[in-house]
């Protein structure tokens, strides 16, 4: 009866704000991406990257009731696809754009492998995670499949190992790198879990990518 007398659908909290920032940056990368402006759309794609590490976090720290924290884990999952599934094929896609001939054919099929693999990690993920807490409450220590963020840490690594050995074919580069995450989503290989200072490191990782980005 509650939830029939409000005037919005959803659940409205601060636990929400880092995920929909983090999709706000990766509409601000779609669109650099087009201009194009890659260097600045990479930025934006890990600034993403930033908001999903520590949105966990945040969520915890607010008090919710149980079907909010349902609704936060389905709306994290469909915000993961448009931020490291969809933005980051968007972005090879521009970029061979620029660099390949005939290349958007491949960046289309390497762009939707990636989405698509990303789709199907993070379903199995979903299932397999509520199986997993109707078990026990311990933290979980490793991930099953790579998970789907790292698609704001390929983008970086793929343009900057592009722009430095093969710039006029950069974008094939980008779409290598794409079909081996791809594959990397979905094979079952765990994948440990960063915690405490490990976040501090990838960030530290991340500036030296992004500088690294920008100094090519």
């Amino acid at each position: 009866m509650e939830e029939s007398r409000k005037r919005f659908v959803g659940f409205y909290n601060p636990s929400v704000i880092l995920t929909y920032l983090g999709v706000l940056c990766a509409f601000i990368s779609i669109y650099l991406g087009g201009v194009p402006d890659f260097k600045w759309s990479i930025f934006f794609l890990m600034l993403a990257g930033v908001c999903d590490m520590f949105d966990g976090t945040v969520a915890r720290m607010v008090k919710r009731s149980e079907p909010a924290k349902k609704f936060g884990i389905q709306l994290d999952s469909i915000c993961d696809i448009c931020c490291f599934g969809i933005t980051p094929a968007l972005l090879g896609i521009n970029l061979s754009l620029e660099t390949v001939t005939d290349g958007p054919w491949l960046s289309f099929i390497a762009g939707f492998c990636l989405t698509l693999c990303g789709i199907i990690r993070l379903a199995y993920f979903n299932v397999m995670e509520e199986e997993r807490q109707s078990q026990t409450n311990a933290r979980r220590s490793s991930y099953q499949g790579l998970p789907i963020t790292s698609s704001a840490i390929m983008a970086p690594v793929a343009y900057l190992i592009g722009s430095l050995f093969v710039p006029n074919n950069r974008g094939l580069v980008y779409c290598a790198f794409e079909f081996l995450v791809a594959f990397l989503f979905i094979f079952n290989l765990p994948w440990p879990k960063p915690h405490g200072k490990q976040f501090i490191i990838m960030i530290i990782v991340g500036l030296a990518l992004f500088t690294g980005v920008f100094l090519v």
